[in-house]
């Protein structure tokens, strides 16, 4: 699969703020899909399915059963390389614009 193919996968899951809230919810520790049904007990369990499967297609869940149980635990490796590619390139640009505007407003410089 291509670079940008992936990434459009991991955009795709992370624009949706459940998703967000699900990886949130996997942070600290795995959990299991029941668990996170009763953490999300607003919507039904095939919602929350539904969402796992987006996170996992991205690569952001991974998937381990034991028995009967499903564990999913948070993989933050490609939030890291979309760190990597996209935002630490694009924030020290744009650090420099502002502090270069700051400067030309005469305001206090670091």
């Amino acid at each position: 699969m291509l670079t940008d193919s992936k990434d459009d996968l991991i955009f795709k899951a992370l624009a949706n703020s459940l998703r967000r809230q699900i990886l949130d919810a996997l942070r600290d520790e795995p959990k299991t899909t029941g668990v996170l049904c009763e953490q999300f007990s607003s919507l039904d369990r095939c919602t929350v399915m539904q969402h796992l499967k987006v996170l996992e297609e991205a690569d952001l869940v991974i998937v381990q059963r034991e028995g009967r149980e499903r564990w999913n635990h948070l993989n933050a490796m490609p939030i890291q390389a979309i760190h990597n590619r996209w935002i630490s390139q694009y924030a020290g640009h744009a650090m420099s614009v502002l502090s270069a505007l700051q400067q030309g407003l005469g305001g206090p410089s670091e």
